[in-house]
This record gives C-alpha cells, structure tokens and sequence, in this order.
C-alpha cells in the first residue's frame, strides 16, 4: 500500500515544473517513441507502467496491474500516491492536465518529489496522450476520485471529481490512434518481457498482469521477486551450465549514486551483458557498463598475474578474452540520469563511470580473494578464450587469404550470380545436392547465387570459432558472403542483401534450417539486424484437376483451394504432398519458389535479443535437461509428427 498521507501531501503541483510548450507530437512520433510501428505502440505501454514504477522505486506503490482489454486498450493501475490533481499556480490548470498534455511537465524536473526517476509523469504521459485515439486517467488521492478524459492529446473537458475514494493510486486507460501507428495488435510476449524484467529490478513489486482481449479465454500472468538483480541473474543464466559456483553480487551507494551489479560465468561461448539506469533498459550500455567493464578487465588480469596464469612474455587477458561465457546486469540509481534520446538506450553522465568502477572494484577485489576456486575457475576459463581466440584469429586469416586467392569461387559448390550489385543479389542456401542441381536451373542467373550444403553443419552452440571453422560448409558461407565473421564481420562487404534458407519441409529440413539459424544468430548477426535473413517458403502441396494447377502452402491453404469453384467437384482431383525441393522441376521451382512475383519470404528478425539467447542455449546448447523439460512440456501442442 502508499505511505502516510504526509508523504502523499509532499508531492502536489508545487512540484510540477513547465520546461516548454507542447512540440507536434503527433507530426513526429518518431522521435519520443523511436517508431510508428510495433517498437513505438509497446512502448506506450512502456512508458505509462514505468510512471508507476517510479512510484514504486520511491517507496509509495508496491503493487501494478497491466490489463490488455477488448479493442486493443490497455489500462495500468497502480497504487501510488495519486497524480496531484490540485491547480497549478503558474499554468492555473489542474496538474493532472498539464501532466497529460504538455511535454516536459512533471515531478521529475524539481528535486523534492522524486529522488530517483525514469520516466517520471513528464514527456512520456503526454506523448501517450497525444498518440492514443482516446484516453482517460483517474486517480484516487486526498479521499476523493478524480477522471478526466482526452482524444488525441487534447482535454474533453475539465478534470471533475467523480466519487469519494478512501485508497490511492493512478488508473490509465488508453487507445492507440490508428491513424498514426501501421499496427495497433500488442504482443503479449513482449509486454510480458518487460514487465518481467522490471519486477526483477525493482525488489517487492507486485506485477498483475491479464489479457482480457478474448473473454472466453483470459491469461493472466504474476511477477514477485524478492532478490532483485541477483534474482534476474539466475533467470538469464538458467539455461546454461555454470563454471563457478558463487555468483558475484553487490549493492552500493557511493555519492548519491547507487550501483547494483551481479554476474556469473557459464560454459557459453557468448556474452550476456544487460544494463540499466533507473530501471530503463539502456540496451548501447553507457558510462556505468564501461565502468563495470574496466574494473572486471584489469582485477582478472591482476589475478592471473599474480596466480601465475599468465607468463610474464604474454600479454595481458582482452576485454573479450574476459568476458567470455559472461552473464552479468549492471543497474545504477541516479538522481539526474542522461539518456540519449528519449527512448534512452545509452546512459552518458560521465560520473557514473568512475563512480560504477570504484564500487565494483572494491567488491570485486573482496569476492576473488573470498572464493579463491571459483577465482581460478574464471580466469581459466578466459586463459582458455585468449588461447582459443588466436587459433580461430589463424583459422579466418587462412579462410579469407583463400577467399581472396580464389577470387570467391568455390567450383562446384557456389553458382553465383553476374551481378555485382549486392542490393540487387541474393544467395540461396540450398539443402542438400539434388535439390542445389534443380535450383541452379530455376535460377535467374543475373541476380540469384546458389550454395548448396551437404547435410546437417556443426552445431556452432556447442563449439568455440576456430573448431567452427574446420567445418567446410561453414568456410564455404564465409567465402560466399565476403564479410569475414564473428568480430571481424563488416556488413559494408556483404555481397547479397537476401540471404534465403531453403530447406526441405520436412524434420530434417527443419533441424538444418535451426542449425543455420543458430549460426547466423551467433556469429552472422548484423544479417538479421539489417533485415537481409530469409527463409524460403516452398509450397507443401501440388493441387491439380485437368488444366487447373494451384499450390498450397499450408493445410489451412489447401482447404480453402479445395473449397473454391473449380475444385468443388472432387472427381480427378489429384493432391500432390511435396516432400523435398528435389521433387520440383526446375520450373515449379521457380514458379513457387524463386520467383519474386510469386514466392514467399519470411524475413528473420529478432524482437527480443534476451529471450532469443535463451531459446538458442536451451534448444542448441549443452546442457540437456532443460531442453528434455521444454520438449516434455511443448508435446502437447505438437499437431502431428512429420516422419
């Protein structure tokens, strides 16, 4: 529940600041909210629950409920102090609506009614105002029940109590415009996501949330953690094997700036580094995760000099060397933070670098001479990567020399294209040799390359860089794009910008295109950033009576094909169920298939890198029982088995 009702009355519109007049929000949402599409609608949902969050990191909210209601509105409470509602003495308007309707007003611009803030009733309450179709907001404070309603951004009428209210607390309930965002559907997953993430940042926080858009069939979903950061770490890292067993942990607060941090190694080969500043995700990291950085980098190479690690000829262990297999959350407490841009992905006060660095050195320092076994464990473990990283730096020279030396050829393997143009070429990779001979003819040879594979390739989960690149499907991928790989990728020098898996549809087609997934996911990744990955879509059926021919891509496809006109007589109907591409000829390859006029793309995209990480490590790793546990619990949607 709130505090007393002192510490409700210290916050009022005395302590709402005007900065500037209201900017064309609507003109150019963009730049409040990154986007118009599926980024920017979540993140009106963002920014109302992180309102309420920064109620809760006060000490006057612990509880928030998240409801997604028919129509696609959304509606938080929370049982904070209440929007102050009272007039206010510049503006002569009620705070409330100058809180929703006009940029940079709120309690975060003063120093008496926050400490700490995100968000903050400023420009993100307003910018959902001026984007939502409808909106309205009641609150509960000084024992009455205040409403007032809006159509984008702009007041219907006077704020107006409506009731007598003995609790407090803030009820928002909005309606994206349509007009301004190309789709209006909420993705429970990612909505989930975050507010996950924030229960875990903010230590006995109440998180309700309930999906109410069917209402025969109402999800509903409970966050409560009690460990904080500490508690986050263990769910980022539960799908991996552990090198060590102590995790490291520390909460400080060193002038007025309060610096949380745990991590812990893993047998993984990649980094899992996340960061925050007043509970906002900074996802480019800031000042605070290079601080963190530097005081790991130089205590580990302190450590292995001093233990005799590291020979006194070598030289000292690299950052990435470091953090190898490393899980580790940064998250600061600052009483001025500075985002850069308002959807704040980088933290930048410089003092909070010196400041993360000194806290996590001196914790630091005190845990490895603590646990001297899980110490050595972990510079093992980064003696292991310094070594692993030169044999794989050896193993892409020799590739790219041979890259170089063969004029990116690879007879009998790649038929590339005549083009030279990579914003105009694509690059299939074809499943096995059959089905490579039957592409290469349906091709348009101008602007369409061929790579079959032969088979299944490494699991590059399960192997560091330089083993990878033995493999010589993988050297082959490699020699084909141009751009080098992993660390020394350079996406300028890729030469296809579609890059188009094309598999069998069936259980092997499948494991090769997870396979390759997993490959571009872990060292191809600014592929799938640029928007350049794509799977092949051949159809599953060939549906044909007399002269009329139709492909089905879907079971749902071929019903709706066998319920139209010319097929509604079902004599000498003929179904065709395709098993492989080796089936096709060349020109229902290319009539599917490879035909830009006609064919079907997805394109591969990451929504969310954490929970994308999770699912590689627990379908692809090493580790077996969460992977036995995932197919135990995911059987039961399985419609049928393709064998």
């Amino acid at each position: 529940m709130a505090k007393e009702k002192e510490q409700q009355s210290s916050y009022s519109a005395k302590d709402i600041y005007v900065l500037e007049g209201l900017d064309p929000v609507r003109k150019r949402p963009g730049m409040y909210i990154g986007s118009t599409g599926a980024q920017g609608l979540h993140h009106l949902v963002y920014e109302i629950v992180d309102n309420s969050l920064d109620e809760a990191l006060g000490g006057y909210c612990d509880k928030i409920e998240i409801y997604l209601l028919p129509g696609e509105k959304v509606r938080v409470v929370d049982n904070g102090r209440g929007i102050p509602v009272d007039i206010h003495e510049k503006t002569k308007k009620s705070a409330l609506e100058m809180i929703m309707t006009t940029l940079h007003a709120g309690g975060k611009f003063g120093n008496g009614a926050y400490k700490i803030s995100g968000g903050l009733h400023g420009v993100g309450s307003s910018v959902v105002c001026a984007l939502s179709m409808e909106m309205k907001v009641e609150v509960c404070r000084d024992g009455g029940k205040y409403m007032q309603e809006y159509k984008q951004g702009k007041p219907v009428a006077p704020v107006k109590k409506i009731d007598e209210c003995k609790q407090v607390g803030t009820t928002v309930t909005f309606f994206p415009d349509n007009t301004i965002f190309s789709e209006t559907v909420f993705d429970r997953k990612k909505i989930l996501s975050h507010l996950r993430q924030q229960a875990y940042l903010t230590k006995g926080i109440k998180v309700d949330f309930y999906d109410e858009r069917n209402p025969n069939d109402v999800f509903e979903y409970h966050f409560y953690f009690e460990g904080g950061v500490a508690s986050y770490l263990k769910y980022m890292a539960r799908h991996s094997e552990k090198v060590h067993n102590t995790p490291f942990y520390c909460s400080t607060e060193k002038d007025n700036i309060l610096v949380e941090t745990a991590f812990l190694y893993t047998d993984d080969f990649e980094v899992m580094e996340e960061s925050f500043a007043n509970n906002i995700h900074t996802s480019e990291g800031g000042t605070h995760l290079t601080g963190f950085r530097s005081a790991l980098t130089r205590l580990i190479n302190e450590y292995a000099r001093k233990g005799g690690f590291l020979k006194d000829s070598e030289p000292n262990l690299s950052g990435d060397d470091i953090r190898e297999g490393l899980t580790a959350i940064v998250s600061v407490k600052i009483i001025e933070p500075q985002f850069e841009g308002q959807t704040k992905t980088k933290l930048g006060n410089p003092e909070a670098r010196p400041i993360t660095e000194a806290v996590v050195s001196e914790a630091l320092n005190t845990y490895l001479e603590k646990f001297p076994q899980d110490t050595k464990a972990i510079i093992e473990k980064a003696v292991l990567s310094y070594k692993a990283r030169k044999a794989a730096k050896a193993a892409k020279e020799t590739i790219l020399r041979k890259g170089i030396l063969d004029g990116l050829s690879l007879p009998g393997k790649l038929s590339d294209c005549s083009s030279k143009k990579p914003e105009e070429s694509e690059i299939y990779i074809v499943e096995g040799e059959s089905a490579g001979g039957s592409s290469r003819q349906a091709r348009n040879r101008r602007f369409q390359a061929i790579l079959p594979i032969r088979g299944k390739i490494l699991n590059v989960e399960k192997v560091r860089l330089d083993r990878m690149l033995a493999s010589e499907e993988v050297k082959s991928l490699v020699i084909a794009f141009g751009a080098a790989i992993s660390d020394d990728f350079n996406i300028e020098k890729l030469r296809y910008h579609r890059i188009i898996i094309m598999c069998d549809a069936d259980s092997d087609g499948n494991h090769i295109r997870t396979l390759l997934l997993t490959l571009f996911f872990r060292y191809f990744k600014p592929i799938i950033d640029s928007g350049y990955l794509y799977i092949a879509q051949p159809p599953l059926y060939k549906i044909q009576k007399g002269k009329d021919l139709k492909y089905a891509y879907s079971d749902e496809q071929k019903e709706k094909i066998l319920a139209t006109a010319e097929f509604k007589d079902k004599s000498g109907i003929n179904i065709a169920r395709y098993k492989g591409l080796g089936e096709m000829n060349p020109e229902q390859l290319w009539e599917t298939t490879m035909d830009p006029q006609n064919r079907v793309l997805l394109r591969v995209t990451i929504d969310d890198a954490i929970m994308a990480d999770s699912v590689f490590d627990m379908l692809m790793g090493k580790e077996v029982l969460p992977r036995k546990k995932f197919i135990q619990s995911a059987a039961k949607n399985v419609k049928f088995l393709d064998i």
